[in-house]
């Protein structure tokens, strides 16, 4: 996936669910679905498919729950799968198809694999359906219809600001710093984009020698982590510190999620070195946890609730034959189409300022008074 345009200009949504309209189906003669143009509408209480990956972040499990709950409380049927995570892709397109045959007029994908779905998202145009990208954007195809997320490339930069800061804070030493990086799993489309972000902030500060990749592992290919998953990450690290940092301390280390975050800090913690700034994203439990002990350094806030509200008020914007919120039309390029969407902002999140932050998660703000 290329971006285009790196600005950052998200707008939070306040979503209503109050959803009634039109009876009429999306059909031939009427206007394809694209930016400030009104679509054609279909029946209320139709049924809307979300296929989501796997439940290895607590991020999609709770989509899942919101989308049940949200759909169903604006007069819909909601179809919500999940894609085992000891299973390929083929499950998602299978649940995919599904969903086409079973007559969904609005499919949700959180995509497990956004270069593997065109397929199944082409049939589903085909049938008439529209197709809404959820988090992750899905490639290489014209008919995906809509684009939701929040500002990812945005994440990157607040990720890697957020390392500066913290070596500055914490290092305990002047420049240079000895960092390393990490990516996400390379059949991610936001991998690449964290990561760009990030390094649009962090690359000045290599070539200028304030900051010193100490492996020399500095492209995506090198530092991805496939799967994002922990073990991959934790193995990465034991061997980058086996082999590069025998008496050399690790001042920093840009992880692209909580998960990671915390194997990369497993990792340094059984080498039995001083835990280095660590980034992370997701706000989940165990890291805010970390956050307030003083361990991990940051993560990001992307409410969840958001995203999915605002995926379902364009499910009732359509539903209507209305025109659907977006609020980017240059920025996210599949390679075949830019993809209309609407764009969220995320927030950077440390110990500091982590009660401001949370004030609209009960659950987070509860952990973070725990330690006040």
């Amino acid at each position: 996936m290329k971006k285009i345009i790196v600005t950052a200009t998200a707008l939070v949504a306040a979503a209503s669910f109050a959803l009634t309209g039109c009876s009429s189906e999306r059909g031939g003669g009427g206007t394809e679905p694209g930016a400030g143009e009104e679509t054609t509408g279909f029946e209320e209480g139709a049924t809307i498919g979300v296929a989501l990956p796997d439940k290895t972040s607590e991020n999609w499990v709770l989509a899942g729950k919101l989308f049940e709950e949200g759909l169903a409380d604006a007069g819909f049927k909601a179809d919500v799968q999940y894609a085992p995570a000891s299973n390929t892709v083929a499950e998602q397109q299978n649940q995919i198809q599904a969903m086409v045959t079973g007559g969904a007029k609005v499919i949700i994908i959180g995509a497990k694999d956004g270069k593997q779905l065109s397929t199944q998202v082409q049939a589903a145009k085909d049938a008439g359906a529209y197709v809404i990208a959820y988090d992750r954007l899905i490639e290489n195809t014209e008919a995906v219809d809509y684009y939701v997320a929040f500002d990812n490339f945005k994440v990157g930069q607040l990720q890697g600001q957020a390392l500066l800061d913290g070596l500055a804070e914490r290092a305990g030493h002047e420049a240079p710093y000895n960092i390393e990086l990490f990516s996400g799993s390379p059949d991610d489309a936001n991998s690449a984009v964290f990561f760009n972000g990030a390094m649009d902030v962090l690359q000045p500060k290599i070539d200028d020698g304030m900051l010193k990749v100490v492996s020399g592992q500095t492209e995506i290919a090198q530092t991805a982590t496939e799967g994002w998953k922990a073990e991959n990450a934790q193995r990465r690290m034991d061997s980058i510190l086996t082999s590069s940092y025998g008496s050399a301390e690790l001042d920093g280390v840009l992880s692209p999620n909580d998960t990671l975050a915390r194997a990369i800090i497993t990792s340094v913690q059984q080498a039995g070195k001083k835990v280095p700034v660590v980034t992370g994203q997701d706000s989940e439990v165990e890291s805010v946890k970390s956050i307030m002990e003083g361990v991990q350094y940051s993560t990001i806030n992307k409410d969840t609730q958001l995203l999915v509200e605002q995926s379902i008020k364009m499910v009732g914007q359509l539903q209507k034959g209305e025109e659907v919120d977006v609020n980017d039309t240059e920025q996210y390029d599949n390679g075949v189409k830019v993809v209309p969407a609407y764009l969220l902002d995320p927030v950077i999140v440390t110990k500091e300022n982590a009660a401001e932050a949370y004030q609209n998660v009960p659950s987070l703000l509860e952990i973070v008074k725990s330690y006040q």
